[in-house]
């Protein structure tokens, strides 16, 4: 890490909430960059693993504690307020834990923001999928993600659209402060998203983009953080959640019954429907890897994606459900109720929290 000189230009802030799994390799490849002056701060939110030993065995990595969010505020966003809390740093960058920065994307980042003039820029990282489960759910929700919030639109001032992804913000630390930073996002389920937003609606530009080599992360290590992390988001970054799982779920049908339709009339000697009916199948997957592609994924998963679209599904309605009709969503041990969707009224803590 370089530390030559006694300001630094990056204060890197990490929120980790029982990160063991993946904290040690976020640490290691940002305390290998060049080319830019930085210190990297990890606020310990509450772990009840190792994370903080982990990141206390890390050389120069300052390591705080976060005090227990109070109500109506969501933990991530408390841990990265006490993050940002007295940093003289011109630039901050809230990472997640479960990232992995490729060399010399510090100071690329710095200088991209610079050179476009822009107050926040956020990259939405690479994704890395190891079970079968992530192979085929992670490029459907970014697929969509992509054709939801396209980054032209985004990047565009005159444009309402918004977008930011949470595992890498970038900020301009005097606009940040101006604005009222986390603190005036943090009744906010989607954090990054209304943080990115609170700066376009003032007129700070924004910049957002596919992260390919400057970060990667792989978002969930089990089905059951999977499930629980999409049930979180779905229903807030769309608009019309349950419009989306009937047009994803009558995707699935109708070529799984063109495929049914083919092998009956060949059965029953009809070549010409059978002929019609693969063809009218094999369009649709054709429209459907067209899309996929958007999602920059490794071709196993755009093929295993597919099969995900019932899982995609499911967790669009468990979302809604969640989200607009219980009014309540956990994650990472902690309950957020809500009084409107995306925005906490109160949360609640589980003991042994993972």
């Amino acid at each position: 890490m370089e530390t030559s000189h006694p300001e630094v230009t990056v204060q890197v802030i990490i929120p980790a909430r029982n990160e063991e799994d993946c904290l040690a390799r976020c640490l290691e490849s940002l305390a290998g960059q060049q080319g830019i002056s930085f210190r990297i701060t990890v606020v310990d939110d509450g772990s009840t693993d190792r994370t903080r030993a982990i990141a206390e065995s890390m050389a120069g990595v300052e390591v705080i504690s976060a005090p227990e969010p109070p109500p109506g505020v969501m933990g991530k966003c408390n841990a990265l307020i006490t993050g940002a809390h007295g940093s003289k740093a011109p630039w901050l960058l809230f990472t997640d834990a479960d990232t992995v920065h490729y060399p010399g994307s510090l100071a690329a980042a710095v200088q991209e923001a610079e050179d476009r003039g822009v107050a926040l820029l956020s990259y939405s990282p690479e994704q890395e999928t190891a079970s079968w489960a992530e192979s085929a759910l992670m490029p459907l929700v970014f697929a969509d993600l992509v054709r939801t919030y396209p980054p032209e639109r985004v990047n565009d001032p005159g444009d309402p659209s918004v977008a930011a992804n949470g595992q890498y913000i970038l900020v301009r630390r005097a606009d940040y402060e101006a604005l009222g930073g986390h603190a005036a996002v943090s009744r906010s389920i989607l954090e990054d998203v209304e943080l990115a937003r609170l700066f376009k609606v003032s007129g700070k530009k924004i910049w957002f983009r596919q992260g390919a080599g400057r970060v990667r992360t792989r978002m969930y290590r089990s089905f059951n953080a999977m499930w629980e992390g999409w049930t979180k988001n779905l229903a807030l970054l769309f608009r019309h959640p349950l419009l989306l799982a009937v047009v994803r779920g009558s995707e699935f049908l109708a070529v799984i019954l063109l495929l049914a339709a083919a092998g009956v009339a060949v059965k029953h000697r009809q070549p010409h429907a059978a002929e019609v009916a693969v063809v009218l199948a094999v369009m649709m997957c054709l429209t459907f890897l067209r899309r996929i592609l958007r999602a920059h994924f490794p071709w196993r998963a755009n093929i295993m994606s597919f099969f995900g679209l019932p899982l995609f599904v499911s967790l669009l309605l468990r979302s809604y459900l969640h989200a607009k009709v219980h009014g309540e969503v956990t994650w990472k041990g902690r309950t957020y109720h809500q009084s409107e969707p995306g925005k906490v009224v109160d949360s609640s803590t589980s003991r042994g929290a993972s």
